[in-house]
């Protein structure tokens, strides 16, 4: 295994009252819709103090998300799946079967007040992540989210492996990121996938290693620990934890 690489910068992300997040699995395929409504609501919560801070780990059926700074003309395949326009950061991502979307509902006013520092708080969670399957990866100035360098007998490229796109109202953050375990990579072709029409897109299959997605939500799982702090389960039984 490779070492996590997390730096002195981060540690303000983890609060200082220990209170654990809570750590949420959706079983199934959970509509886009229901999904933001539901971070809607939790949002509005924190930031009233009346929940605690939750990551929601889940899938959904095949479709494409635009963020506020997609372009139409990365729109290849319009009527391939359901297009929905959000207000995260960032331009055009899919979201599929075989995918881990982490939905992050945090209070930054508990955890420094820095956009940019939680920014670099989730590429570090996922380069930890991956770092447990033995895969380097790494961020790429002007390049939003995580990528890996793939090479062979002349030639080399990079791949993103890994997407991030979020927002923050009141400083609690909602939407997230997204993890390629096993999706049908044929199914990125609708869009320019971030606006990067340059570089592929890869998965942990993809690169090699066979994961569930059960082994995947656990290398999260730890690398969130070392990143944000303790995390605990829902109290709701009708969530799979």
């Amino acid at each position: 295994m490779l070492a996590d690489p997390l730096s002195a910068a981060i540690s303000p992300l983890i609060r200082s009252d220990g209170r654990p997040v809570e750590w949420v699995v959706a079983p199934g395929y959970v509509p886009y819709e229901e999904a933001v409504a539901e971070m809607e609501a939790r949002v509005a919560l924190i930031a009233a103090g009346e929940a605690p801070e939750r990551v929601w780990l889940l899938e959904h059926p095949p479709l494409y998300t635009a963020g506020v700074s997609a372009r139409d003309d990365d729109l290849i395949d319009a009527g391939r799946f359901p297009v929905h326009r959000t207000g995260r950061g960032g331009q055009f991502t899919y979201h599929g079967p075989g995918q881990r979307v982490a939905y992050v509902m945090l209070d930054l006013n508990q955890r420094g007040k820095d956009v940019r520092g939680f920014v670099r708080g989730l590429e570090q969670w996922i380069i930890g992540s991956l770092s447990e399957f033995g895969v380097e990866a790494d961020v790429r100035d002007g390049r939003v989210g995580v990528w890996v360098e793939r090479k062979g007998p002349g030639w080399a490229r990079e791949d993103k492996i890994a997407a991030i796109g979020v927002k923050v109202r009141k400083w609690v953050s909602f939407h997230g990121i997204s993890l390629n375990v096993e999706p049908d990579l044929d199914h990125f072709g609708g869009i320019v996938p971030c606006g990067i029409a340059e570089h592929g897109v890869t998965s942990l299959l993809d690169l090699g290693v066979t994961a569930s997605m059960d082994e995947a939500d656990a290398a999260l799982k730890a690398s969130f620990v070392r990143v944000f702090g303790a995390v605990g389960k829902s109290p709701s039984a009708e969530i799979e934890v």
